[in-house]
């Protein structure tokens, strides 16, 4: 994935919310260094991709996150064969849930522009030697057909199907509740 890929989508996302260029600043700043954001070591900030995968009554999969302890959407580290922003987001997806990517349908634009971006702070983590860093989270919105969940037990520990409502920000939740 490349620099330019990232630059593409946060523009159209802007074009779309400009209100949001001081919540995504630290990114825009991001982007205008040599460091590689799609890096997970790459400090203090790195891209990360999320699905907000939405069923026929509109409900949004979360999952428990080991690591964190928190529910947050379906998602994860950029990874150096992914493509695109949006197919990472799929691949996490299938991954954490085992939702295929068949199986996840965008709503009209939604594969070119995220729902979301959030840049968030993730605390320092002893264990895998990490510093407290940034996310830079691109959330792109999905509707799921009918799947069978099967969770990955290493950083997944549970799922459940919740209102718009219950999401990490008011932000996503209303930009998931109007697709």
């Amino acid at each position: 994935m490349t620099r330019e890929e990232i630059r593409s989508v946060l523009e159209r996302y802007l074009a779309a919310h400009p209100d949001r260029d001081s919540d995504v600043l630290p990114l825009a700043e991001a982007l205008d260094t040599p460091h590689d954001v799609t890096s997970r070591t790459t400090y203090p900030l790195h891209v990360t991709c999320s699905s907000a995968a939405i069923d026929a009554t509109g409900r949004v999969l979360m999952i428990h996150h080991r690591a964190l302890n928190r529910w947050l959407l379906p998602g994860g580290h950029v990874e150096p064969g992914d493509r695109s922003l949006y197919g990472a987001a799929l691949r996490e997806l299938e991954e954490e849930t085992a939702i295929p990517w068949q199986h996840a349908v965008s709503p009209p634009t939604h594969d070119v522009i995220p729902v979301d971006i959030d840049v968030h702070e993730i605390p320092a983590n002893a264990a895998k030697q990490e510093p407290a860093h940034l996310h830079a989270d691109f959330r792109f919105a999905f509707w799921a057909k009918d799947s069978e969940i099967s969770i990955q037990p290493d950083e997944v520990i549970a799922f459940a199907w919740r209102p718009p409502a219950d999401l990490p920000t008011p932000r996503l939740a209303a930009g998931v509740a109007a697709v």
